[in-house]
């Protein structure tokens, strides 16, 4: 994190250093020689210092035993982060996503943990092949510093049992440093020694969270494992409660004023942080110009300040089913930054003009004052544009040929979307009822509706728009990535579906269309989710970096992610740069400095959301197995989700999802034919396939593991 806030660092001098280094010709050298090399002078000194750090602390440069800087790629090195197992190896994760996974075994991790950010050694194999193995050689950064397990004590000592199961090593802790916890108890251990050869890590109980078995407990537990800080540091509130409720009346005549416009937000019913807002006219000549209006959330978080640098260290909001943890104070973000009804706001706009094919002809981006004339909900607009309830439409008589402009504007950029190869997955999302105790009482699909679709269009295009605009300025900027999937990954995927008489062609440089068609082809069959579940498994994560390479997924040239600043750290930082830019403040040493820091910023992002990812489907998941916990011994029809060799998953209506384990199919012995992924009774030749629906009964439920166990009825 500090070395991203770093505002220091001579980015043409780091970039020197690296190129020198590059050469052909170069073979490490010690300090006084590369100075030397590389013309440095006495005043330059503190600056090629910052640099060298800066260099080693991203794993780009490496300070030898014999005290000589060498750069890693040559040295058959590879920097990147450690992803754990539970059965003790890991794997690397290169920083170069074009390098594929390093296997390392236990006894090469040397002391890595799960995230940490390493240097590893290939001892095995070729770099980038399938059996290529690695040993780490140095820990760059610790990402577990703090981890949340379950004590268990005995008579002279303690250890906790990491939640985390990529952490595969329990932590001892001494009668002394245990803070009265007692066995079974959820706690905060603070790692004090490192783990060393077959030695585990210790640490000190730092916090205890409550029995493992008490209410609430359980989730407190997910938010302190993911690392998902709850309160706001001191100067943060304060600086936040410094900050105006209400647009101050000098700002206005600064903008476009907007506040005569029919301008609506569409959010969910209980949604707080109203961060975008659109409006849509026809125009004489057939277009339609449609305004996205961004809340400014950067015209009240500065960069450096203390809400910039905590909104950056949290990278986004996270929405648990029974909480939010914003990323910014409720202050801001409930209040002078939310766009709410017919109340005066600041907003950064986006329009458009879109043609009958769904090709934006023109476009602004400018800073603006709107009110909102509704805060209106999904479901009301569905209720209007889908079931014309006449209760609503009568409540919003004025808005409806707005509103029907939208939905015919949508199909219009679907299509034109969806011709260019833009592949849609369609999951049934979860939504999850809870009573006033957090406990869960009732487990259904989510429906998409006219409305959800509407502002997921609008906001694609307007992403389009902006990232293609700053492409072609080529300013630093925050692009929103899909690279092109593995092949390898993609044949295995090939093969897989070959069993139900698909196929796809041209996989070492294939195009989203043909998954697009192979996602329709699919559309309403028995094998439709696995098929598009292990689609979506073989196709790489998007993630946040300074360099546009496109969105596979999308099939969009340019991309980014503009359209949410109150929750998203990478759309604030963006807003920055496009008002410096309108501004005129985007001077050599302003995009010197931009380009030094931009990466790392994209990268904490990054790391982030996937922390963020991880968090909202464990909450998800206990939900369920609580839910399911009421229910054993209960019957239910579900369809098979999957099949392996330890057995078959059971998907219910509601979208929980439950194990058949083999051993509980005892009418006979049932192989698995893995060519077919179908189990088959050697006696009786029954078969149980993907696709195929049964009646379960849940059997057994374990909260701990979030796993629920079904037999067949």
């Amino acid at each position: 994190m500090d070395d991203i806030l770093e505002i220091g660092l001579d980015i043409e001098l780091k970039n020197k250093v690296l190129a020198f280094m590059q050469t052909d010709a170069y073979k490490p050298l010690l300090y006084v020689e590369l100075m030397e090399a590389m013309d440095i002078t006495e005043d330059r000194r503190e600056a090629f210092n910052s640099v060298l750090v800066h260099l080693e602390n991203e794993g780009s440069i490496l300070l030898t035993k014999k005290n000589k800087y060498g750069l890693t790629e040559k040295m058959n090195l590879v920097p990147g982060r450690i992803q754990g197992n539970k059965k003790g190896f890991g794997f690397l994760i290169p920083d170069n996503s074009s390098i594929k996974d390093l296997f390392i075994p236990a006894e090469a991790l040397n002391g890595a943990m799960n995230n940490d950010r390493v240097i590893a050694r290939v001892t095995a194999g070729e770099l980038g092949s399938k059996k290529c193995e690695g040993e780490v050689i140095r820990i760059l950064k610790r990402a577990n510093e703090k981890i949340v397990g379950t004590y268990e004590s005995n008579k002279s000592f303690g250890f906790v049992v990491p939640d985390d199961p990529r952490i595969y090593q329990d932590i001892f802790i001494s009668k002394s440093e245990a803070n009265s916890a007692r066995t079974g108890q959820k706690v905060v251990v603070e790692i004090t020694k490192w783990p060393e050869g077959r030695r585990n890590p210790e640490g000190v109980i730092t916090e205890i969270l409550g029995h493992k078995d008490d209410v609430g407990t359980d989730i407190i537990s997910i938010i302190r494992g993911h690392n998902l800080p709850e309160e706001f540091p001191e100067e943060v509130e304060e600086q936040a409660e410094k900050i105006p409720e209400t647009v101050r009346e000098e700002e206005i005549p600064r903008r476009r004023d907007l506040r005569g416009k029919i301008i609506v937000t569409i959010d969910g019913d209980d949604a707080k942080d109203l961060d975008d807002a659109v409006s849509l006219e026809q125009l004489p000549n057939g277009n339609y110009l449609l305004g996205v209006h961004i809340a400014d959330v950067s015209h009240y978080v500065n960069e450096n300040s203390p809400l910039d640098k905590e909104a950056l260290k949290r990278g986004t909001s996270v929405y648990l089913v029974d909480r939010v943890i914003p990323m910014l104070p409720r202050r801001l973000s409930n209040g002078i930054c939310s766009l709410n009804p017919q109340i005066e706001r600041l907003t950064l706009s986006c329009d458009m003009e879109i043609d009958k094919k769904g090709k934006v002809t023109r476009y602004e981006i400018y800073e603006s004052v709107i009110k909102t004339q509704e805060r209106m909900t999904y479901k009301n607009v569905n209720k209007i544009l889908t079931d014309r309830e006449p209760e609503t439409m009568e409540r919003y008589a004025d808005l409806i040929p707005t509103f029907e402009a939208m939905h015919k504007l949508m199909q219009i950029l679907n299509n034109r979307r969806r011709a260019r190869g833009s592949i849609e997955f369609e999951f049934d999302e979860t939504k999850i009822y809870l009573d006033e105790k957090g406990k869960p009482i009732d487990i259904r699909p989510y429906e998409r509706g006219i409305s959800e679709q509407i502002i997921e269009e609008f906001m694609l295009v307007c992403n389009e728009t902006i990232a293609e605009h700053m492409y072609w300025k080529d300013i630093p900027f925050v692009y929103r990535v899909h690279e092109d999937p593995n092949p390898e990954k993609l044949e295995a995927f090939n093969e897989f579906i070959h069993n139900f008489g698909y196929h796809l062609k041209g996989i070492a440089e294939i195009h989203p269309k043909a998954l697009q068609q192979l996602t329709d082809q699919v559309k309403g069959t028995r094998e439709e989710r696995i098929i598009n579940t292990l689609m979506l498994r073989s196709l790489k994560k998007a993630r946040y970096t300074s360099n546009s390479l496109g969105h596979f997924g999308l099939a969009a040239k340019y991309y980014c992610h503009f359209t949410s600043p109150i929750r998203r750290y990478p759309d604030l930082m963006i807003h920055r740069i496009i008002k410096e830019d309108i501004h005129g403040k985007l001077n050599e040493k302003r995009l010197s400095l931009l380009a030094a820091r931009i990466e790392g910023i994209a990268e904490q992002s990054s790391l982030r959301e996937r922390a963020a990812d991880e968090a909202e489907r464990s909450v998800e998941d206990l939900k369920k197995a609580e839910y399911m916990k009421e229910r054993v011994g209960e019957e239910y029809d579900g369809i098979i989700s999957n099949v392996t060799s330890f057995g078959m998953f059971i998907e219910l209506e509601n979208t929980i999802e439950g194990l058949v384990h083999i051993s509980n199919l005892e009418d006979d012995y049932y192989m698995y034919d893995e060519a077919h992924h179908i189990l088959i009774g050697e006696r009786t030749r029954r078969t149980f396939r993907i696709g195929d629906t049964v009646r379960i009964k849940v059997a057994a439920v374990d909260i701990s593991s979030k796993t629920i166990d079904f037999i067949l009825v």
